[in-house]
Order: C-alpha cells, then sequence, then structure tokens
C-alpha cells in the first residue's frame, strides 16, 4: 500500500511537473506571438507610410508637370522688339487680349532687338495675342508666337519691396555672358563710356562657368534704359547679353 501512495505521489508531482511546463510554453507561445503581431503592426504601419509619401511624390511630380503644362499654353513668345520698349508698352499692347500676369523682356546678344515672353491668365488671352503679330511697336513690327517654355519665376525675396527699391531696379540692369577675363574695372569703364555714370556694379561668377554675370547700377533711371542698347555687344571677346533687372 505504501508503494501504491508513492506511486500516486511521484504521479501527481510529474502532472504537476507537466502542467507547469505546458503552462510555461503556452505563455512563451503566448509571449513571442504576441511580439510577433507587433513587429507585423509595425512593418504594414512602415510600409503604408512609405506607399503614402510615394504616393504623394507621384503625385507632386504630376500636379508640377500640369501646371507648367498649363503656363506653357498661357504663354507667348514676342521677339523683333526695339531697344527702347519697355516691358510696360508690351503689357499695355497686349492688355486687351486679356489679364497679363506676368511679362518677361530679355536681351538677344545677335540682334539690336529684343525679344519677351508674356504670361497670360488664361490660354484664350495667349490665343488672342498671336492676332497681334504684325504689329508696330516702337520702329519695328513685333513677331508672335506660341511658347515652347514658361516663364521661370524669381524668387520673390529678391523682388523690391519699397518705392526706392523699385527706383534702384530701374537704374540697374542683368549682364550676362561676360568674358572672365573681363575685370570690375572693365566692365564699368565699358557702361560708363557709353551709358553714363556707374554708382554700383557687382560681377560674379565661380569655377564652373566659363562666363560671369553683374548688376550694373547706374546714378539715372535714362542710362540703364541706354545700357539695353549695349545688347550683343562685345565685351573682352564675348557678346553680352543686357535685360532690365528685376532683382536688386
Amino acid at each position: 500500500m505504501a508503494a501504491v501512495a508513492e506511486n500516486n505521489a511521484s504521479s501527481d508531482e510529474q502532472f504537476r511537473h507537466f502542467n507547469n511546463n505546458n503552462n510555461e510554453k503556452s505563455s512563451n507561445n503566448s509571449d513571442e506571438e504576441e511580439e510577433n503581431q507587433k513587429k507585423k503592426s509595425e512593418l504594414f504601419q512602415r510600409d503604408r507610410k512609405n506607399n503614402y509619401i510615394q504616393g504623394r511624390r507621384r503625385f507632386s511630380g504630376r500636379s508640377l508637370r500640369a501646371r507648367r503644362e498649363d503656363s506653357v499654353r498661357r504663354t507667348v513668345y514676342v521677339s523683333d522688339i526695339d531697344q527702347h520698349i519697355t516691358e510696360e508698352h508690351l503689357a499695355a499692347l497686349f492688355i486687351n487680349c486679356g489679364q497679363v500676369v506676368d511679362c518677361r523682356v530679355c536681351g538677344d546678344p545677335h540682334s539690336v532687338l529684343r525679344f519677351a515672353f508674356i504670361e497670360f491668365a488664361d490660354e484664350q488671352g495667349a490665343r488672342a495675342a498671336l492676332s497681334l503679330a504684325g504689329t508696330m511697336l516702337g520702329y519695328y513690327p513685333v513677331r508672335v508666337l506660341p511658347s515652347k517654355t514658361a516663364i521661370l519665376p524669381v524668387n520673390p525675396v529678391f523682388l523690391p519691396r519699397s518705392e526706392d527699391e523699385r527706383e534702384m531696379c530701374a537704374r540697374t540692369v542683368y549682364c550676362t555672358n561676360i568674358d572672365k577675363e573681363v575685370s570690375h574695372t572693365d566692365v564699368k569703364v565699358f557702361f560708363e563710356s557709353i551709358c553714363g555714370e556707374v554708382s554700383r556694379l557687382r560681377l560674379l561668377g565661380d569655377h564652373v562657368h566659363s562666363t560671369r554675370i553683374a548688376f550694373v547700377e547706374f546714378v539715372i533711371a535714362e542710362s540703364a534704359i541706354i545700357a539695353l542698347n549695349c545688347s550683343g555687344m562685345i565685351l573682352g571677346s564675348l557678346p553680352v547679353r543686357v535685360s532690365p533687372s528685376k532683382t536688386q
């Protein structure tokens, strides 16, 4: 009987030990499963976030392209512009076609004439502007064609904000394609000998580009208008390009 009791006690002990082991394994399995579920949830959230970001980027890229294409359709290219014609004159010519939202006049180094890009508020304005091809503006009939590019925006930070700054802009021209061998003094003498006294000159360049740029500010605005006629003249060994400055 004692042997039977001992065997029963031993069996009970083994059963409790087996149950404890199973409970520990079950607890461990539950912890592992919870950890796995947590990792899966984190991976899902990360993938979802990445997909959202990529989707936003794709949407943003498509949106930018669409806006750029829309801007091109609303823009016309105007060439053969008299040197004495200002952006205000151009805007006044095209005002009956529709609302002009931007007008950019540029110098042409290969001609005494200039060209411009005019952007309208809608496509109808741009289409109406094409009918003005051949209109006399100054001493020359202008050519008007659909533009192949949009007008590059000017950083608003650099635009004039006060009347003094706007007046300063009116006295300033922007020059490109300047020979790197030309000095600060050479540029100043070049413009002063043709246009009038220069009050400030900034000559900028780096080791990457083969030419330099300059902002030339004159004492009076009339000198800046005369300076536009210098576009295409040789400064050093290259024809300099001169445009009205939109920044200080």
